[in-house]
């Protein structure tokens, strides 16, 4: 009985539930993805490459033409999928961006300030000042922003 306690106590901290969330949440950020590159970023690129998709871009190793990778796959013919891998790096740009801008978004919302404003001419000062570089007011030292 003692390992189906300790088992709920773990599963049921904290971290581990919000990490479930956000495994749901980054799925569910993954099919966004997925659909903005398919439906909306790589018609018009295929398109500027030649009015096709870009998934439709691969080598056939096995001899033969397709017009398309799943005419080669019907035909169980091998192939180099490099459109697909194309559209793989894609998903990736993007979805690196959109996690870079919002660690750094959240990283700014954590940054502790280094300055506050100086009450007489706004200028921002650091936290220990006492006196003002840029009017020579005297301030009181201060460890929070003002």
């Amino acid at each position: 009985m003692g390992l189906v306690k300790e088992f709920k106590e773990f599963a049921l901290k904290g971290n581990m539930i919000e990490l479930a969330i956000a495994v749901v949440i980054g799925a569910a950020f993954g099919k966004i993805i997925t659909s903005f590159v398919d439906n909306i970023l790589m018609p018009p690129l295929g398109l500027l490459v030649g009015k096709h998709d870009l998934s439709d871009y691969f080598i056939t190793l096995s001899g033969g033409h397709y017009d398309t990778l799943a005419q080669a796959k019907a035909a169980g013919a091998a192939t180099l999928n490099y459109g697909l891998f194309i559209n793989a790096i894609i998903y990736f740009l993007i979805i690196a961006l959109a996690i870079f801008l919002a660690v750094r978004q959240i990283n700014a919302m954590a940054r502790k300030p280094d300055t506050r404003t100086c009450p007489e001419c706004l200028s921002p000062i650091p936290l220990g000042a006492r006196r003002c570089k840029f009017c020579t007011s005297a301030i009181t030292p201060s460890a929070s922003p003002a």
